[in-house]
């Protein structure tokens, strides 16, 4: 039996460098002998905060243009009042269902290249639909207790590690923080002799 390792994922569906990850999760979990620990997290928590957010837009745009253009995917940057907890909390069922991967890259898709607000009830409603989730038992997960308790404890356990923030994938105690850091993540990897081909 090969030799698998966790690696724990902490993402936030407001976060654009989170959107560049997305489109390269085939190349991590599917080339490695790993798990994916799925830690998602809502509102500010692994992001700037509101304020210096604000600084931040006009380079972090040019960055993000540079970046999806290099890669050849579209970028249309969401509502800047988008609220990224409801699609985390949905993103848990979606794991329970066996769809998470699925639900990540088809959220990112309408938050970051068709300019959606995924904050917004019917557009989360849709996204999970498209990825096989039944609307009611989705709608019914955006604002359930255990859900949001579950991001919480996220944010303590990305507290507790030293998560500064998104994306962020710890092995161990490897941490590998940003989507430019993917290369050394799948180089650790491979150091591991965790390599499926």
């Amino acid at each position: 039996m090969e030799k698998t390792v966790d690696v724990k994922f902490f993402f936030n569906f407001r976060s654009p460098y989170c959107y560049i990850v997305s489109k390269l999760l085939d190349g991590i979990f599917d080339e490695y002998h790993v798990n994916l620990v799925w830690r998602p997290l809502g509102g500010w928590v692994g992001r700037s905060p509101p304020e210096r957010a604000k600084v931040k837009i006009p380079l972090v745009r040019q960055d993000m243009a540079r970046i999806t253009r290099k890669m050849g995917i579209p970028m249309n940057p969401p509502p800047p009042t988008t609220e990224p907890t409801k699609a985390a909390a949905g993103s848990l069922l979606a794991e329970e269902k066996g769809v998470l991967r699925k639900y990540i890259v088809a959220m990112m898709a309408q938050e970051w290249a068709a300019g959606q607000d995924i904050g917004s009830d019917s557009v989360i409603l849709g996204v999970g639909e498209s990825v096989g989730l039944d609307r009611v038992e989705l709608a019914a997960a955006l604002n359930a207790p255990d859900r949001l308790a579950q991001l919480e404890k996220n944010r303590l356990e990305a507290e507790t590690i030293g998560v500064i923030g998104v994306p962020t994938f710890v092995v161990g105690e490897e941490v590998f923080w940003g989507a430019d850091r993917v290369d050394y993540l799948q180089g650790h990897l491979c150091e591991l002799r965790l390599c499926r081909y």
